[in-house]
């Protein structure tokens, strides 16, 4: 197998599970590393019905090649999740670990998160395993009824599991039909924002004959990698390879929740700045020094989160050419959350007890959010997602709307209609109070989710485990309304 550089093999976490996401990324711990292997274990039928899989547990066969005992601890410890025995796998957690997941916690994740998500657990194909700096980490490619997932259990130097992680299972990138390799180049890049440095790359248009037009690329919520990988989509790889075919130059970087995840979950009075902001700031002011870009029309993309905090990027980036929110909310973001929850949860035609209690639960908590009881002492367990309330209250005066029209640049802002996570509310928002603003234009694609992705029907978590690509009128629409904007020349300092 290819070995893979560390700063491409990068371990992911977030501080809390959450529902709303077809991603379960549990607890924390993270770094790059190397890739190797471990075979598949022995071909079987499990008589069910649903896909065929080569094998009917979750445990490896006897005798086994080079599967070390982290592996096997890694097989048993997922047959717990499948035998329901959460006390198993608590007790083989790290203090932090059983700290934010709980036997019964566990049982939520498995049973109404993964279970409820991907269908019943069918086998595995096998394993592979990452070392990095004094950890280990074991994924198992898992088979459940509807899509296939990377158990990834992450061990450290005492062999206890310092990280879960309920990943799409990786699989290659094949480019859209509008990407034109021969017409662009890709080079790694750093962006640096004092002792935070964050890998990324750049895509030149070839061949131009003058500094062509830049586009800084922002993330959404959670420890995003450069082409903001959700399943088998890689949208800002779509985004950038796209533009740059047709002459504008993109940035991309690791998200620096990526990149350092230990650090930043362990950064107990975290704000947006920290998450996103000040990072995105320096991306923009690294990008208008290349020589190959002109300064004067350098462009801010913000997906989802990321467009939420364009108008905090934008006090920070005077000299930006306009703006692109993308699916990005205008509305508090714990509004959203209890949203999301709700739409999931309607899915299901008859929700049970206990997902009838978590989401009261939600409730509660995105009203403690807004009360005025709010203080830096309240406990992250008791606010969503398990976020800490300096983010929160960090964001209390917060009116992303009226401060980006405040800014006074253009602003392009597109939509999914079939969003379920920012919808058109969100969007008629950002349009009414940028209509007054000159250049700003507003499209809403009623076929497209908020991956931008075509579709039938409202969307829903699953969708995101099907392969697709931004799509092709999206790139269009960008590339025009950046072209369209007249910006006087200014000095690149």
């Amino acid at each position: 197998m290819k070995r893979r550089s560390s700063k491409d093999d990068r371990w992911v976490g977030a501080a809390a599970a959450a529902a709303a996401l077809i991603l379960v990324f549990l607890c924390l711990t993270g770094c790059g590393g190397t890739t190797t292997t471990s075979p598949p274990t022995t071909a079987a039928s499990d008589g069910t019905s649903g896909p065929t899989i080569p094998t009917t547990s979750t445990s490896p066969p006897n005798g086994a090649p080079d599967l070390d005992l982290l592996s096997q601890r890694a097989f048993a410890l997922l047959d717990s999740f499948v035998a329901g025995d959460y006390d198993t796998i608590f007790r083989s957690f790290d203090q932090t670990m059983k700290n934010s997941l709980p036997p019964e916690k566990l049982a939520q994740v498995w049973e109404k998160q993964v279970i409820a998500q991907v269908g019943p657990y069918k086998g595995n194909t096998g394993a592979r395993q990452e070392s990095a700096e004094g950890y280990e980490a074991v994924i198992i490619q898992a088979q459940f009824e509807k899509a296939a997932l990377d158990v990834r259990w992450v061990f450290d130097a005492h062999g206890l599991v310092a990280g879960l992680f309920f990943q799409p299972a990786q699989t290659a990138y094949t480019s859209p039909a509008y990407v034109k390799p021969d017409s662009f180049t890709s080079q790694e890049v750093t962006v640096r924002n004092g002792a935070w440095v964050l890998p990324g790359t750049l895509t030149l248009p070839r061949d131009a004959s003058e500094p062509v037009p830049g586009l800084v690329l922002v993330h959404g919520s959670g420890p995003n990698d450069r082409d903001e990988t959700l399943g088998p989509n890689k949208p800002f790889r779509d985004l950038a390879e796209g533009l740059a075919s047709i002459g504008v130059a993109v940035l991309r970087y690791d998200k620096r929740s990526f990149v350092y995840p230990k650090e930043t979950a362990g950064d107990a009075g975290i704000t947006l700045n920290e998450e996103t902001v000040d990072d995105a700031a320096a991306a923009f002011h690294f990008l208008r020094t290349i020589p190959e870009i002109d300064p004067a029309r350098v462009f801010i993309l913000g997906h989802s989160l990321g467009g939420y905090a364009i108008p905090r990027i934008g006090l920070l980036t005077s000299e930006a050419a306009g703006f692109i929110l993308m699916a990005a909310a205008a509305r508090p973001l714990e509004d959203l959350i209890l949203e999301q929850l709700e739409y999931i949860y309607s899915l299901s035609p008859q929700p049970s007890e206990e997902e009838t209690a978590g989401l009261a639960a939600v409730r509660d908590q995105v009203h403690l959010v807004k009360s005025p009881s709010l203080t830096p002492s309240t406990p992250a367990s008791k606010l969503p997602l398990g976020i800490p309330a300096s983010y929160w209250l960090d964001l209390r005066d917060y009116s992303p709307a009226s401060t980006v029209a405040e800014l006074g640049q253009p602003v392009l802002v597109i939509q999914g209609g079939r969003d379920y996570q920012v919808t058109e509310a969100d969007f008629r928002l950002w349009e009414a109070a940028l209509v007054v603003v000159p250049g700003s234009e507003f499209r809403l694609y009623p076929d497209l989710n908020h991956l931008f992705v075509q579709g039938k029907g409202m969307a829903t978590p699953g969708e995101y485990l099907q392969s697709g690509h931004v799509a092709a009128e999206v790139i269009t629409d960008i590339a025009q309304w950046m072209a369209s904007i007249v910006v006087a020349p200014r000095d690149s300092h």
